[in-house]
């Protein structure tokens, strides 16, 4: 595990988690985004596939607490749950088979207005809880600009 490469796997996270809240609001404005099949499992994203292999080396620095990478683990869990909800109300699956049905992309539905509200509460909750992510991982960046890349290094 090398310091600098840990540290662009954060910054990458940081971009991958803007485009997610971004795409979201494409979705409550009517916009069709291009890539609206984002990962719902935070474990599909390029940060999940990093947070749970060489991520979890991290647990073990001396200046970098449990509860940080519980903390970044728990948010960004809740961080695509949202986006799942979210994604649900607007194109929720109706199950159709044939041929046809999988060449065209699935229309975004027109939401009632309690659903619009839900929405909205859980947009809210998405802009709040990345926020709280973002900031988590800026905590654990500093962690590790202060921890020399001797010791980042030695983490197998």
């Amino acid at each position: 595990m090398k310091k600098d490469e840990t540290l662009k796997s954060l910054e990458n996270a940081e971009i991958e988690l803007t485009r997610l809240v971004e795409t979201a609001k494409s979705l409550i404005d009517g916009i069709d985004p291009e890539d609206r099949v984002l990962p719902t499992s935070s474990r599909e994203t390029k940060f999940g596939q990093w947070f749970y292999t060489d991520g979890q080396k991290l647990k073990i620095l001396s200046n970098n607490p449990l509860e940080c990478m519980s903390n970044i683990e728990e948010l960004h869990n809740k961080l695509h749950e949202r986006y799942r909800e979210i994604f649900d109300l607007y194109f929720s699956e109706e199950k159709k088979s044939g041929f046809l049905s999988k060449i065209f992309k699935q229309k975004q539905k027109v939401l009632s207005e309690s659903e619009l509200q839900l929405v909205s509460e859980k947009y809210a909750e998405i802009e709040k809880t990345a926020q709280e992510l973002l900031a988590e991982i800026a905590r654990l960046q500093r962690r590790l600009v202060a921890v020399s890349e001797e010791k980042i290094n030695a983490l197998v």
